[in-house]
């Protein structure tokens, strides 16, 4: 099988780093009541506790900041643990896990692309689409090349981006979606606009014959982990063509740990657990400050809540309560703490000061959203890892393949686009 060295070798270097460093990244904040790498990590210690609880949200959104704040203790403790004092190894080592955690691996294409659609097509086309999904089914199709092949449009949904390469690649689309009504309302709005797309409604996991061709070219915005996998296997089983998709929430997969798919992920000496794979999704660009009080205060409850439930069962794990309402929020500790002891079914009539979990639910998250900070180093490179696992996996196929952002961060931080061709 052809393999690219480059890509081969940097996903062998991204494991090296991510299994020295694994103690930083791979771990439950929520179950932590202290710096889980302190003793190994003094230094990083110091260098988080030094932190301002009102600047970790702005140090937590610019990864470079993040990682020119952090990495020089990282290295320190590295190189203190080794015993070296060399300058120059520091140096080198700096510059190359730098490079790493601020993902330079993936190139940005210059993302200002413009609509091929008439003001009045734009208006129709974009109809009940929110803005940035709107950006980014534009600025992938984009990136779509005019290759004159069949499109295989998967995991469709209503079929907008399947509709909007139809309508500016003027060529045929296949949509798969497993959704009747969303098939239906898709393959109305085709019909309207008399454009060359179907839609199969058809679960992708549950197939009797493959419905990828060779001559095709597949693509998927933001299919979701087993869903792109799925996409991948198919693809090239089939030897189709053309791939271009974008991955999206590794965690959503049906097995409890990570399966790679290439021969060099194989070699990692690490797994991945679905929670592990969530780290890449920890990155928000939307959230204004209102949304970010109400979220921290939301997690100072649910820590002191944790904290209540244990003294009150001598549960020593952390319990997960259910999803809530903004609304109540609105409301006190207290209320909170009934309302979620009811949900668990936890007995906690015996604990006499319940305001007082307040203050330790406060405590218990200074240090959560410093664990999680630093951790959050490592969200970029993991994600480069499983997207080079794919690439990787691709170029065992005899596919011809290319990575770069689609669309800016700030429309999705999910913007990578990979794209292969049958070589």
């Amino acid at each position: 099988m052809s393999i690219s060295t480059a890509n081969t070798t940097k996903l062998l270097q991204i494991s090296k780093w991510l299994t020295l460093l694994k103690p930083l990244w791979q771990v439950q904040a929520f179950e932590c009541q202290s710096l889980p790498w302190e003793q190994a990590f003094p230094r990083l210690a110091d260098k988080v506790w030094q932190i301002d609880d009102a600047d970790i949200d702005a140090l937590d959104v610019e990864q470079q900041t993040l990682v020119e704040f952090l990495l020089p203790s990282v290295l320190e403790d590295l190189n203190s643990a080794s015993g070296s004092n060399s300058s120059s190894s520091l140096t080198i080592e700096f510059t190359e896990l730098r490079s790493l955690l601020c993902n330079e691996f993936i190139a940005s294409t210059g993302n200002d692309s413009k609509s091929a659609l008439t003001e009045t097509e734009l208006s129709h086309f974009s109809a009940h689409i929110k803005g940035r999904k709107w950006q980014q089914i534009t600025q992938f199709a984009y990136h779509v090349p005019l290759d004159g092949l069949p499109i295989v449009e998967w995991c469709a949904g209503k079929g907008h981006l399947g509709r909007y390469l139809a309508k500016t690649l003027h060529t045929n689309v296949t949509s798969l979606e497993w959704q009747q009504s969303l098939c239906e309302q898709g393959q109305n709005f085709a019909k309207r606009w008399h454009l060359p797309q179907q839609f199969c409604c058809t679960d992708v996991f549950k197939l009797d014959e493959n419905p990828l061709k060779t001559e095709q070219h597949a693509v998927a915005l933001h299919a979701c982990g087993d869903l792109h996998v799925r996409l991948l296997n198919l693809a090239t089983e089939a030897a189709t063509q053309s791939i271009s998709f974008s991955p999206c929430c590794y965690h959503l997969i049906e097995a409890k740990q990570y399966q790679p798919l290439s021969d060099a992920a194989k070699q990692a000496s690490f797994s991945l657990s679905r929670h592990d794979l969530q780290l890449p999704l920890q990155q928000s660009v939307i959230a204004n400050q209102k949304q970010l009080a109400l979220r921290h205060q939301e997690i100072c409850w649910r820590l002191g809540f944790d904290s209540l439930q244990r003294d009150a069962t001598g549960n020593s794990n952390y319990l997960p309560i259910p999803s809530i309402k903004r609304s109540q929020l609105s409301g006190g500790f207290v209320d909170f703490c009934h309302w979620a002891a009811s949900q668990k079914q936890v007995d906690i009539s015996a604990i006499d000061d319940i305001e007082a979990y307040f203050q330790i639910g406060r405590d218990r998250q200074r240090l959560t959203r410093r664990i999680d900070l630093v951790a959050h180093l490592f969200r970029q490179v993991l994600e480069h890892w499983l997207i080079l696992d794919r690439v990787c996996y691709l170029e065992q196929h005899h596919y011809q393949v290319e990575v770069f952002e689609f669309c800016s961060n700030s429309i999705t931080p999910r913007n990578s686009l990979i794209q292969a061709k049958k070589r």
